[in-house]
């Protein structure tokens, strides 16, 4: 059996097994409970109440969580023209030119999410062999293929997430420390009541 360091006993201490703690309580217990100096992470695991054996109850969508996701994330557009500039205007921090789609071609990936115009899909489908396995092909779906690109870029900034769960039991994960408790357990709430907004989500 692993030997645990002295805080790592101090902090089980402070953990009853026995009892079924409600969401608040349980991440009040896993921010007080923390004793490393990192930005550790809290795992999130969600009854669906779903057959996963039926297509029609496949669970996925978009949510954008309150207080953001503690990290910066940085947005490439595919746009030209007015749409190009609405980008720029928006805090878009990288647009597509042919310079940025020769790069992406040669592993390139400095960004977290992609917009596309639906103008300019021909040349974002050239890309879909290296975007589409990173999960940064853009997607009319999740609302990354439109011609509101202001729209798109304030949501991906604000802490707009993608999720997509085909078991019985879905899994989110927060980063903890950036956040005080009350803010990660409003991230719950958005997730859990985005699930019950989904009428293939049934108990």
């Amino acid at each position: 059996m692993p030997k645990r360091s002295k805080k790592h006993t101090e902090a089980l201490k402070k953990i009853d097994r026995t009892v079924q703690y409600d969401p608040l309580e349980a991440m009040t217990l896993a921010v007080t409970s923390s004793h490393v100096k990192f930005d550790e992470t809290v795992d999130v695991a969600v009854r669906l109440g779903v057959d996963p054996r039926h297509a029609d109850q496949m669970v996925r969508g978009t949510v954008v969580l309150p207080n953001g996701l503690g990290k910066e994330i940085k947005v490439l557009v595919f746009a030209k023209g007015e749409k190009e500039q609405e980008a720029l205007d928006a805090g878009a921090d990288f647009i597509a030119t042919d310079e940025i789609v020769e790069k992406i071609k040669d592993g390139w990936f400095g960004f977290d999410k992609a917009i596309a115009t639906p103008d300019m899909m021909g040349t974002v489908g050239k890309l879909g062999r290296v975007l589409g396995p990173r999960g940064l092909m853009p997607n009319a779906k999740t609302g990354t293929v439109t011609f509101e690109v202001e729209k798109a870029i304030n949501e991906l900034k604000a802490g707009k997430s993608d999720f997509g769960w085909k078991g019985r039991c879905g899994a989110c994960t927060h980063r903890q420390s950036l956040f005080w408790t009350g803010e990660i357990d409003g991230k719950r709430q958005s997730i859990s009541g985005k699930d019950r907004g989904i009428k293939t989500c049934r108990q």
